[in-house]
């Protein structure tokens, strides 16, 4: 594992919300900052933010060309 990338101070931009950071995860070739994890983590499926979560975060497994 590149322990390097892990130590990483670099400022990314957010995936949910689109603030950069350069605390959070890196999925893929996405970013979710902690703001946003930490609401994805303890959002409840009742709440009207949910289907905003839901649609950005399957924007990083959708590839556009895929099917082209």
């Amino acid at each position: 594992m590149n322990t390097n990338a892990m130590n990483s101070k670099e400022q990314s931009s957010c995936t949910i919300c689109g603030n950069t950071s350069a605390a959070g995860l890196h999925i893929v070739k996405s970013f979710i900052c902690s703001s946003c994890e930490q609401e994805i983590v303890k959002i409840d499926v009742k709440d009207e933010r949910y289907p905003f979560f839901v649609s950005r975060m399957k924007t990083i497994f959708y590839e556009p060309n895929a099917n082209a």
